[in-house]
């Protein structure tokens, strides 16, 4: 599970990724992936081939139709049709207004090496339709078909900021309006370990007075609500959440870039050190790779 996170996520789930290579197993083998926005970036990274789709070079428009700078309130009209299913992130995305940005260049970088096909190994990218606020998780089953760039496209689609991603004729959001994580995504799989990449939560144990403290123990309240009926069912679960000085190291905007290396150092280091922790955890995957060579 990688969550939402921006920039700065990006290289928090570096750190993470890197830490679990080094502790002796490989995310690309993960039986399923699950990305939302800037986790659907690394995904999508992670699921690609060896070398680049021939014949995807150029860019290609992910938006259709392009929508007025006006805020959209269809979602706000569909949520007052469902207060109990009200979502702070579907609230805010009917006041804001249409973006200004384009994620066509991310779209292009999914597109140079998956071209206008889907990763044959199990990949959920999370957006949220623009005009409901319903989540959608395209590569599931019931899912719209799409390629893999327009869907990364959306599930970065960040309301207020990029323009929406439209696919199938309906315009798409980023996944983290719904929630950061998305962990429910893979509740009744069949699965033993649950790992979640949660570069948006915050890790209790190393609080740190800070303006974006409220939204991410909303974001980790989320996380553990996610996790519960997994945990219950005796899969074992371990989320990746900053803390301490990494907190102060990322910052409060998403978006700013400037400190990236830091950040995927002292993500690293943390991870290490939440593995250290939970010995279950790698032993389990590495009981997993075994029996996977067993039964091959």
């Amino acid at each position: 599970m990688l969550g939402a996170g921006g920039v700065t996520g990006d290289a928090f789930h570096r750190g993470v990724l890197r830490a679990l290579l080094e502790g002796g197993w490989d995310a690309r083998t993960a039986d399923v992936i699950v990305g939302t926005s800037a986790g659907s970036m690394v995904g999508a990274h992670l699921r690609r081939p060896s070398a680049p789709a021939p014949g995807h070079d150029r860019e290609e428009s992910v938006h259709g139709q392009r929508l007025g700078r006006g805020p959209d309130l269809s979602p706000l009209l569909a949520t007052l049709r469902r207060p109990w299913q009200a979502r702070a992130g579907v609230l805010s995305t009917s006041i804001l207004p249409t973006g200004r940005h384009s994620t066509e260049f991310i779209a292009a970088g999914v597109r140079r090496f998956h071209g206008s096909t889907w990763p044959d190994d199990p990949l959920y990218v999370v957006a949220v339709r623009r005009r409901d606020g319903r989540r959608v998780v395209f590569g599931r089953d019931g899912a719209p078909r799409t390629d893999l760039a327009h869907a990364v496209a959306a599930s970065c689609a960040i309301p207020g900021f990029f323009h929406p991603v439209e696919i199938e004729g309906e315009f798409y959001v980023d996944g983290g309006v719904h929630s950061p994580t998305n962990a429910d995504v893979l509740r009744g799989c069949a699965l033993d370990v649950v790992i979640v990449s949660a570069p948006m939560s915050v890790d209790r144990s190393g609080l740190r007075p800070a303006l974006d403290l409220v939204p991410r123990l909303h974001a980790r309240r989320y996380l553990r609500r996610e996790l519960a009926p997994m945990r219950r069912t005796g899969v074992v679960t371990i989320a990746f959440e900053p803390g301490g000085d990494l907190l102060s190291v990322m910052g409060v905007n998403p978006l700013r870039g400037a400190r990236v290396d830091e950040i995927e150092e002292a993500s690293a280091a943390r991870a290490a050190g939440a593995l250290a922790a939970r010995p279950d955890v790698l032993e389990r995957l590495g009981a997993s790779a075994a029996g996977d060579r067993r039964s091959a």
